[in-house]
C-alpha cells in the first residue's frame, strides 16, 4: 500500500459527505511526513482543506504550511493567466476580468474547457517535478468523471494543432498508472458504498485514470467478540437487577453499546458487499480497501485530520522521516 504515496498525482474524491478532504489531507500530510515534497489542492475552493489543515485562507499561489507540505486552491482565472504565461507567451500585468468573461464564454459552450484549466496546471507541476507528489482534493463523485475526463473529451474534439498537443502530454500523465491514480472515499452505509461501486465502474469505462484505492472512513471499531457477545446478551437479561442496583442510567449505557454495535455489524455487511463488488471486476480484484477508525470529533479540523494521518500512516506502513 505504501505504493500510493509513491504516485506522482493522487485524487481523492468520493460522495459528498464522506468526508474526502480530510482524507486528502490526512494523505498529503503523511506523504510530506515520509519526506515526499507534497502539494495539496482543493479544486472546488469552497474552503473546506484550509479549515481540514488548520488555516485562514489558501490561494492559488501555494503556501507552505509545515515541512515538505504545500496547499493551494484552484482558479480558473489564475490557471488561465499562467497558461497565457507560460504557453502562449503572453506576458500578462493586473487582472484579465474581460479575457476571463470571453473565455466564460467559450468554456459554457465546450465541454472540459474550464476543466482541463485546472488540471493542466496540476499536470504541469507533475512534469515540472516541483513536487514529489501533488494530492488533489477533487470534485465528489457526481462531477469527478468529467473533471478528470476533460481532456479526453478535448482531444477527441480537437486532433491536431496546438490544443491537441497541450493535451496529449496531460494524457500521458493521467493514464499512466504508475504516476497517477485516484483514491475513492466512501463510508460503511449503503448509500456511499453503492455510489461508490458505481463510481469505480464509470472510472474505468469512461476515463483513462486507474483507481489506486477505496478508503472506508469512519469505521466503527468492534466493541464485542463472539465471546463476548454471548456476555453482553447476559447482562442485558439482567437489566431489571442492574437498574434497581446501579440506576436508569444503566438501560442507557447498554443500549447505547447495542445500538453502536449493531451500527458497526450493518458497516461491516455494506464494505463486505462493497468487496465483493471489487472482486467480481478484474481490473479492481486485488484493490485494498483501507479503513480509517471513527475518531467520535464534533468537529473537523487539523485535529481530526492529524488523527486521520496517524491512522493512514500505519495502514499504508509508511515509514515517516
Amino acid at each position: 500500500m505504501t505504493a500510493l504515496l509513491d504516485l506522482r498525482m493522487l485524487w481523492v474524491t468520493g460522495k459528498g459527505g464522506v468526508g474526502k478532504t480530510s482524507i486528502a489531507a490526512a494523505l498529503a500530510k503523511v506523504a510530506a511526513r515520509s519526506g515526499r515534497r507534497t502539494l495539496v489542492c482543493e479544486m472546488d475552493a469552497k474552503g473546506a482543506l484550509a479549515n481540514a489543515l488548520g488555516e485562514d485562507d489558501l490561494g492559488f499561489e501555494p503556501t507552505e504550511v509545515s515541512p515538505n507540505l504545500f496547499a493551494m486552491t484552484m482558479s480558473t482565472e489564475d490557471a488561465l493567466r499562467e497558461y497565457l504565461r507560460l504557453f502562449v507567451k503572453i506576458p500578462l500585468i493586473g487582472r484579465i476580468s474581460p479575457l476571463a468573461k470571453t473565455f466564460d464564454f467559450v468554456a459554457d459552450a465546450a465541454p472540459g474547457v474550464k476543466e482541463i484549466l485546472g488540471i493542466g496546471k496540476l499536470c504541469f507541476e507533475v512534469r515540472e517535478r516541483h513536487y514529489d507528489l501533488v494530492v488533489i482534493d477533487a470534485e465528489a463523485s457526481g462531477h469527478v468523471v468529467s473533471q478528470i475526463g476533460a481532456p479526453r473529451v478535448i482531444a477527441d474534439l480537437v486532433q491536431v494543432g496546438l490544443v491537441r498537443d497541450q493535451t496529449q502530454w496531460m494524457l500521458d500523465i493521467l493514464d499512466d498508472p504508475t504516476q497517477t491514480g485516484v483514491a475513492v472515499v466512501t463510508t460503511p452505509e449503503e448509500l456511499p458504498v453503492t455510489e461508490s461501486a458505481e463510481l469505480l465502474r464509470r472510472l474505468t469505462c469512461e476515463t483513462g485514470a486507474h483507481v489506486s484505492a477505496v478508503i472506508a472512513n469512519r469505521v466503527l471499531p468492534m466493541l464485542f467478540d463472539r465471546r463476548e457477545q454471548v456476555i453482553a446478551e447476559q447482562i442485558g437479561s439482567t437489566l431489571p437487577t442492574l437498574t434497581a442496583n446501579i440506576g436508569t442510567g444503566a438501560s442507557m449505557v447498554l443500549e447505547a453499546a447495542r445500538l453502536t454495535d449493531a451500527r458497526r455489524r450493518t458497516g461491516a455487511e455494506h464494505l463486505r458487499w462493497l468487496q465483493s463488488e471489487l472482486q467480481r471486476d478484474p481490473q479492481h480484484s486485488d484493490l485494498p480497501i483501507i479503513t480509517v477508525p471513527e475518531l467520535f470529533c464534533r468537529a473537523p479540523g487539523s485535529r481530526v485530520v492529524s488523527l486521520i494521518a496517524d491512522g493512514l500512516a500505519e495502514e499504508l506502513d509508511v515509514g515517516l522521516a
